[in-house]
Order: structure tokens, then sequence, then C-alpha cells
């Protein structure tokens, strides 16, 4: 079953595998619609049809479209985290940051080009469209230290955590810049993006 959202983005967990089920599905809807109709179009109404679940099943879980949007968010999160560790997983621990710098990065650019919703909802920093709320990048900050001070062998401390915070942030500002310029995001730029988180974690972490 696809990971749901932490119970404390909801107003009730889901315990039975039903519930679990008719989440996965309301918020598949949302993340659907977002595309279709974007945020200020998108109604709970609509998304428990699109989901075929009644409107109380919706209001279960969430008390209103900005609380489902925030669980999507935190979704998307639990899912990046999951195919970066299998990509590091998978690459063995010898690679060093800059493997681990290319799983975070072209990870998020694979969800940016194909996860529903996502272009507009990502971990949670666009809602309402061009809001630059900066407590996401805080999260997948805190996200990446947990998930790859073991792989690097470093402290899971602040210092680690200030350096991803940075490369974060760097790379949000650059990835939103290649996404405004193509529709797939423009290489030169995302390269260049590349570039420079590797000039500064090579100052960083080597």
């Amino acid at each position: 079953m696809k990971p749901v959202p932490h119970a404390t983005s909801l107003r009730r967990a889901p315990v039975q595998r039903r519930s679990a089920e008719r989440l996965t599905r309301i918020l598949d809807a949302c993340a659907d619609l977002l595309d279709e109709v974007g945020y200020d179009a998108l109604s709970t109404r609509a998304v428990a049809q699109r989901a075929s679940v009644p409107i109380g099943s919706v209001y279960r879980f969430f008390g209103n479209k900005r609380q489902m949007v925030d669980a999507l968010a935190q979704r998307n999160l639990e899912r990046y985290s999951e195919r970066v560790t299998q990509r590091l997983r998978q690459a063995g621990a010898d690679g060093g940051w800059r493997t681990a710098m290319d799983a975070v990065l072209d990870e998020y650019l694979e969800m940016k080009r194909t996860a529903p919703g996502f272009s507009l909802v990502d971990f949670g920093n666009q809602i309402p469209v061009g809001a630059r709320d900066g407590e996401p990048n805080h999260r997948v900050a805190d996200r990446l230290t947990e998930l790859l001070s073991g792989y690097l062998d470093r402290e899971p401390d602040e210092d680690l955590r200030r350096v991803f915070l940075i490369a974060v942030e760097t790379a949000d500002t650059l990835v939103h810049l290649a996404f405004r310029v193509a529709p797939e995001g423009d290489e030169r730029i995302i390269g260049e993006a590349r570039e420079m988180l590797r000039g500064y974690l090579a100052r960083a972490l080597d």
C-alpha cells in the first residue's frame, strides 16, 4: 500500500486497511485535480467525486481543502524520502556525498516532472500559488540530515543540518527557476544548479 501522511496531519488517522485505502484514493484524487484545475478551483466535493467516496469520508480526515493539500505535501515528502533511500541503497556505501547529492536532486526533479500535483504542492511551499513559505525547506533539511548522516558517516548535528538547509534553499530557488523557463525544467539552469551545489558541498563536506 502507498504511504499515507503521519497521523498528526489528519483529523482522524485511518485504523483499518479499508480506511487507509480510502485516504489514499482521496489524496490521489486531490493530486490529479490540482494538475487539472489548480488550487483555487479545487473543492472537497470534487475530490470526493473523483475518489468515488462520500463527501463525509473527506471530512472524516480533513476539515478543509488546505488540510488536504498539506497532507498531500507530507505524503510527497515521505515518498521522496523513500526514493532517495532506495537510490542510495542501490548505490552502496562508497559514493560519498556526491552520490547522495545526485540522488537528492535527481529524485526531486523526477517527482517534479511526473508526480501528480507535485508542481503546485511539492513539500508544501507553493499554496497559495506563488507563496514562498520557508518551513517546508526546513522540514526537508531535517529529513535529509536524518537520512544521510549515516550514509556520510557524519554526526546529525546542527552543522550538518545547516549545510543541508543551505543546499535545499539553493536548489529550491534554482529548480523553480528552471521550471519557470521550461515545462520540463531548463537543463542548462539545472546543470548550473548542480555545479553550484557541488562547489558548496565540496567545501562543507570534503
